[in-house]
């Protein structure tokens, strides 16, 4: 329910909740329209500013199928990527490769205690420059009430776009967010 109160609020809607005893419970999902002629248009000027790069990002997402989506989008714009399910494998990682990684790419809530948060936070001691960009599932209101990001930390919401995801990954290289 997290994901999607989180999904339905990042696209301005609302959801409703009808239950009753021995008759069931009915969620009901609001959500704006849309006018075409817009997100034509901005589909069109996005596909037209978003371009790739080459460095190196390091990927640490718990969810096989968003890892490897995430990781193919990744490659497909032109960027090496490291990846890991869980923080501690994310070091492992680091240790052999740091002196390539230019972006760490980190979900925030991971199994096995470490957060991304704390993984981000390692890493930047060893090497200030790296960048950092936080993906969650989970509404923001929902994760900063107890997390709170640095003035260069950058934040992008699951579900993601493969565009939203290239933009954001570019734009924070790039020192633009």
């Amino acid at each position: 329910m997290a994901t999607v109160y989180g999904i339905v609020k990042q696209h301005q809607g609302w959801i409703t909740v009808a239950s009753e005893a021995g008759k069931g419970t009915t969620f009901q999902i609001f959500l704006p329209s849309a006018g075409k002629r817009d997100a034509l248009t901005e589909a069109t000027s996005s596909e037209q500013e978003v371009r790739g790069g080459t460095e190196t990002i390091l990927l640490v997402e718990d969810e096989p199928d968003v890892r490897e989506l995430a990781r193919s989008v990744l490659e497909e714009y032109g960027y090496s990527v490291f990846d890991a399910a869980t923080g501690t494998a994310a070091l492992k990682l680091w240790q052999e490769h740091k002196s390539h990684i230019q972006l760490l790419l980190t979900d925030i809530v991971m199994p096995e205690g470490m957060t991304g948060l704390d993984l981000a936070q390692r890493l930047q001691a060893e090497k200030a420059g790296l960048k950092v960009i936080y993906s969650s599932g989970y509404s923001t209101d929902a994760i900063t009430q107890d997390l709170k990001f640095s003035e260069k930390a950058n934040f992008v919401q699951k579900p993601y776009t493969p565009r939203k995801l290239a933009r954001i990954v570019r734009d924070c290289l790039d020192g633009e967010l």
